[in-house]
């Protein structure tokens, strides 16, 4: 478990974290629910050790090996869609084992045919796909997804967040999970954290993995 322990975070004169605390389940998917600019993503980059702390502790990260999903694809565009997969595992794996998990990924996303293809040549769709897959493909235990279904229409969203849930499935990882849209929090999270307010406060905490009350939890985030 990653725990934020009494952290304070501040920025020149701001102050974005006053004696906070959060954690996150080991093999769950946790989100960070709240509004553009709230300090999401500055939670998640402190639970993966890539921003410091004025004040407090971060616990539970000693063993974390971390891999990412963002809005944009982010992949290499003078790499192909095999190369792309192939430079996050080449100081990792041999030749041999590489190649297997490599495979074994754009068949999972159903990219196999697009092994060659450069990541702009791709649909968005593709690109966030091709992305996913190397998230996973990184022999990470924590993964940290931030917004990374804005944009996408409905139908693409609904096969790529149905993609995610399978891999998720077959290769479970802490998963630090950052959205404001309502049905992604609730369709996808164990644990929902609410978050407000600056100095940011969690003023809800969710849980969905234990309810069948879904619908109640969308109406609740809505208002919330």
């Amino acid at each position: 478990m990653i725990k934020l322990i009494d952290v304070t975070k501040k920025y020149d004169d701001m102050v974005l974290l006053k004696n906070f605390n959060i954690s996150f389940e080991e093999n769950e998917i946790t989100c960070l629910f709240g509004p553009s600019g709230v300090g999401k993503t500055t939670i998640a980059n402190i639970a993966a050790n890539l921003v410091a702390v004025d004040e407090g502790i971060v616990s539970g990260t000693e063993d974390a090996l971390y891999s990412y999903v963002f809005q944009e694809p982010n992949l290499l565009d003078w790499y192909s869609v095999y190369d792309n997969l192939d430079f996050v595992l080449k100081d990792i794996f041999d030749n041999k084992k590489r190649k297997e998990i490599i495979e074994s990924y754009l068949k999972m996303v159903e990219l196999s045919d697009y092994r060659n293809f450069r990541p702009k040549t791709l649909s968005g769709g593709m690109a966030q796909r091709v992305s996913i897959a190397r998230a996973f493909a990184y022999p990470s235990n924590v993964l940290i997804m931030d917004e990374p279904f804005k944009g996408l229409d409905v139908k693409l969203k609904q096969d790529i967040v149905s993609l995610f849930k399978r891999l998720w499935k077959e290769s479970r990882r802490t998963v630090i999970f950052i959205t404001h849209d309502v049905d992604e929090a609730v369709n996808l999270s164990d644990k929902i954290y609410v978050i407000k307010n600056r100095p940011v406060e969690i003023n809800m905490t969710i849980d969905v993995k234990n309810t069948n009350e879904r619908e109640s939890i969308k109406n609740i985030l809505i208002e919330a």
